[in-house]
């Protein structure tokens, strides 16, 4: 079958993407930007074409010749916006689109709706079904609660307060229910309903055994872990507090962790159904999806991550436009060492900050990302979603991967600290000699003051840097 997936540089469609083309799909991915997306290591049939779902005119990328369609576009995590809007106007655009290919049915994601008064999350989901039922092609809705996977929101953020906070204070929503699913059980679900008529223009609630508080789901996963750990809910954290409880001890943005506080004071629990039965699907428990999260994360195997999808806004415009490090106006940091091992050398570019660190001065990284965490940037809780690979368009602390292409050697990171500039930072290697260059496009005076007042610490942050990866 030809099937359109939206969303494929998600977290939910790179997961969805290798177990369609292994059951011998053709798959259109739709991307913002090709440039985020490798498909050099996917085997199979795939087309990819760029588009962007708030723009019409960008939508006769798409081929009319489709059977299926995936709609997994969310913008719960923009900085820009209100993401209702958008979300409504990505969803009336598609509909219209589908109107006019041969698609016979559209697969859609959605939220849990246990309740008449929803957060703004839980309502922008509910009127993107209700957009996308309202055309002619059948729909099949699939309502997710928390999903628990290496690198999904939900549990990164359970894993961020549990590995950190040996005593909790938290908000009393932590006592609300839900019904926790494991990313496997949710692919088998999204594929089991390809073309199932018996599905068309039906809604199901999709979660594992497991009916739990917020609070169980922290105190079962310490234990999994082998933590113990004291929680005590307080009634007197307002949702502002909440918000900010889980910034500035998660990886979260400001912005995401606001929309979850809001989503998770309501209930999401799964209305009776018989779909899993009906497709064959054993449902994991959370303590299984937990071991089996650990699993991935042991082996170096975390196909996506939530962090990847995140981005600020300074991405909006795509990462074409700083794939070419400029160089008019801009102030340079260029450092070159001899290496007496390349390929170690190489090794340990590619395995650069998250737990490996910065090789020089990590605590002034630190004292860094804490500083940029301040100001409302991402700071460097992102880390990286594997120890020792790499592709355009993953996070990494607070960077973002422009290029990372093993074959020339070349590394390219572009900052998302808020400065007041723009900041690059390349590494390659050439005839064995290793450049390291840092960038900065100063944006003002107050991007030329803030220049001169970091320089003396990049004197030796750079130097010591380079050393550690040259000496290997």
């Amino acid at each position: 079958m030809k099937i359109l997936l939206t969303g494929v540089t998600g977290y939910i469609g790179k997961r969805l993407l290798p177990v369609l083309l292994e059951q011998g799909h053709e798959i259109i991915c739709c991307v913002r930007d090709k440039n985020r997306f490798d498909t050099s290591a996917i085997p199979g049939h795939v087309q990819v074409v760029e588009v962007d779902f708030l723009d019409n005119e960008s939508l006769k990328e798409i081929p009319l010749e489709i059977d299926i369609a995936y709609f997994l576009i969310h913008s719960m995590a923009t900085q820009s916006g209100d993401f209702q809007q958008m979300e409504a106007q990505c969803a009336t655009n598609f509909r219209n689109f589908m109107e006019k290919t041969c698609a016979q049915q559209i697969i859609y994601l959605s939220g849990i709706i246990n309740s008449d008064h929803l957060s703004k999350h839980l309502d922008s989901r509910r009127n993107v079904e209700n957009i996308l039922a309202s055309g002619r092609i059948p729909i099949t809705t699939l309502r997710a609660g928390i999903i628990v996977g290496s690198g999904s929101a939900s549990f990164e953020i359970i894993r961020d307060l549990v590995e950190k906070l040996p005593v909790m204070i938290t908000p009393k929503w932590l006592q609300t229910k839900c019904q926790p699913i494991a990313i496997r059980n949710v692919i088998e679900f999204m594929i089991g309903v390809i073309a199932n008529p018996h599905t068309f223009n039906k809604s199901y609630d999709i979660g594992g055994p497991d009916i739990l508080s917020y609070k169980e789901m922290l105190l079962q996963y310490a234990a999994e872990r082998k933590l113990r750990r004291k929680i005590f809910v307080i009634p007197l954290m307002t949702p502002r507090l909440s918000s900010y409880w889980l910034y500035f001890v998660t990886s979260t943005s400001y912005n995401l962790a606001k929309n979850l506080v809001d989503s998770m004071k309501v209930e999401v629990i799964c209305k009776p159904n018989n779909l899993a039965e009906e497709l064959g699907i054993m449902l994991i428990n959370y303590r299984k999806s937990i071991q089996l999260a650990f699993q991935k994360i042991e082996s170096d195997n975390v196909v996506s991550s939530w962090k990847d999808a995140q981005t600020t806004h300074i991405l909006s415009g795509g990462l074409t436009r700083l794939l070419e490090v400029p160089s008019y106006g801009c102030f340079r940091d260029v450092r070159s060492a001899p290496l007496h091992n390349s390929e170690a050398s190489l090794t340990k570019i590619w395995s650069i900050g998250g737990n490996s660190g910065w090789y020089y001065g990590n605590w002034l990284w630190k004292i860094r990302g804490f500083m940029d965490q301040l100001v409302g940037g991402v700071g460097m809780r992102r880390g990286r979603k594997n120890k020792s690979d790499l592709a355009a368009g993953d996070a990494l602390d607070f960077w973002r991967v422009l290029i990372a292409d093993k074959k020339t050697k070349r590394l390219l990171l572009y900052a998302e600290m808020k400065l007041p500039g723009e900041a690059w930072l390349e590494f390659k290697i050439e005839d064995n000699i290793l450049l390291q260059t840092a960038t900065f496009r100063p944006l003002g005076l107050a991007g030329r003051l803030y220049w001169y007042a970091v320089w003396p610490f990049h004197g030796f942050i750079f130097r010591g840097m380079i050393n550690r990866i040259a000496n290997t």
